[in-house]
């Protein structure tokens, strides 16, 4: 009869994870019968002599006690004679338990430090005492398949742990004390140096409101390529035509700009949502959010009553707004009461963006950087300056297709910038 072992770790149990015999195989001395699993490793278990299995202790997924039968052996009597007059042999000659032969399956390894001074030393001989060929030492599945790729032979050392049993260090310090072709220097990991820093003072309300409005907010995004080549030229001109008399012209007022002629056929998108009292505050006024980047973090300076001003005003404004912002200057009348947000990172803008409603609003337009790419036109394709809008609106209370409509007619505006200087 062969016993479940003690394969180590304290363990009282083990599962059965897979047979590797069945009733009626003969198999050879140490060749594998089961593999067991503990809660911390698995271990194939060898048959300690040949024979015949006639019993087996339980089927996979069992759970056996350490010490309790595992398999059932009839021993074949002329290697029994044999084994009989050998030092491995039990007292009536074939009786042995597997975790007899654990003592004969631990061979010496050097432990990791020992390992290290002799590779520094440059000493290849690492003290590693080669096992017999009929000792099988203890190994889970996983090691022996790390070994096989590594080309090692497992009965060339011996493992730390209980009964013998080889752990994934064992088998990496036997590797590393190989002798190689080149050496390589042994890296001292780097310290990993942790620093806290308190979130507080606007960063600390910049979270509670990101996080405020992704959770309470259905968000949904849009984007859509629009063909500023048109725009972009005309913004230059009139950059270059009134350079000493008027603001200069970014992207930003012409978006603003073609934004508040589209709320005209599009107001719902101009509000706020009260979600405690469910109510819909729809705004006549257009008072734009400018989302700007501060050394502090990011701030939102109200451009208000964009409805009523040209795109140098706008311009002008913008810049103004921004500026204190950024200088710590504005007032705090300054950063309420937006009733829609463009956001922007200019150059840095990227491809695709899915920006974050501020909350209350309904809706906030993003603007992609400028890119110069071909585009199929009258049967060819031509270089033209694009740009994405990326935009995000609440789902609650406006619909996929009028976000779409609402976007399209930005779109038109910007792809005629002519029709933002006369206000149509």
């Amino acid at each position: 009869m062969v016993k479940l072992p003690d394969v180590g770790e304290g363990v009282a149990e083990a599962e059965i994870v897979e047979w590797h015999v069945a009733v009626g195989d003969t198999v050879e001395e140490e060749q594998v019968l089961a593999a067991v699993m503990t809660d911390k490793v698995t271990v194939e278990i060898p048959s300690p002599f040949a024979g015949v299995i006639l019993d087996l202790g339980g089927e996979v997924g069992a759970r056996l006690a350490v010490g309790s039968a595992l398999v059932r052996i009839k021993i074949d009597a002329e290697r029994d004679s044999v084994a009989k007059g050998s030092e491995a042999a039990g007292p009536n000659g074939h009786a042995r338990s597997a975790a007899a032969i654990a003592p004969q399956m631990a061979v010496t390894v050097n432990r990791r430090d020992d390992v290290q001074a002799r590779k520094d030393r440059g000493n290849t001989d690492v003290g590693l005492k080669t096992a017999t060929a009929r000792e099988r030492p203890i190994a889970s599945p996983a090691i022996r398949a790390r070994a096989r790729e590594a080309g090692v032979d497992l009965r060339q050392l011996a493992g730390s742990g209980t009964a013998g049993r080889i752990t994934q260090q064992d088998l990496a310090d036997f590797i590393d004390a190989r002798p190689v072709n080149v050496s390589r220097p042994r890296q001292t990991p780097r310290a990993d140096r942790v620093t806290q820093i308190k979130v507080t003072g606007l960063r600390r309300k910049i979270a509670e409101r990101m996080a405020e409005s992704t959770r309470r907010i259905a968000h949904f995004s849009y984007v859509e390529e629009i063909d500023v080549t048109a725009l972009d030229e005309l913004r230059q001109q009139l950059n270059a035509k009134f350079i000493d008399r008027r603001p200069k012209l970014t992207v930003l007022p012409f978006v603003v700009t073609a934004m508040v002629l589209a709320l005209r056929d599009f107001p719902q998108m101009n509000g706020t949502y009260d979600d405690e009292n469910e109510v819909v505050h729809r705004h006549s006024a257009v008072h734009v959010g400018i989302a700007t980047q501060t050394a502090s973090g990011l701030m939102v300076p109200v451009l208000r009553h964009a409805e009523a001003r040209d795109l140098w005003d706008c311009a002008e404004e913008i810049k103004g707004i921004a500026d204190a912002a950024r200088s710590g200057s504005a007032a705090r009348e300054d950063l309420n009461g937006s009733t829609i947000t463009v956001t922007s990172l200019g150059d840095l803008g990227g491809i695709v963006t899915t920006p974050v409603i501020n909350r209350p609003e309904l809706a906030i337009i993003g603007v992609n950087r400028m890119t110069i790419r071909p585009l199929w036109q009258q049967g060819q394709f031509v270089p033209r300056t694009t740009m994405n809008l990326s935009s995000s609106f609440d789902h609650r209370i406006i619909d996929g297709y009028e976000a779409a409509q609402f976007i399209r007619c930005i779109k038109e505006f910007l792809e005629a910038p002519a029709l933002l200087l006369v206000g149509a």
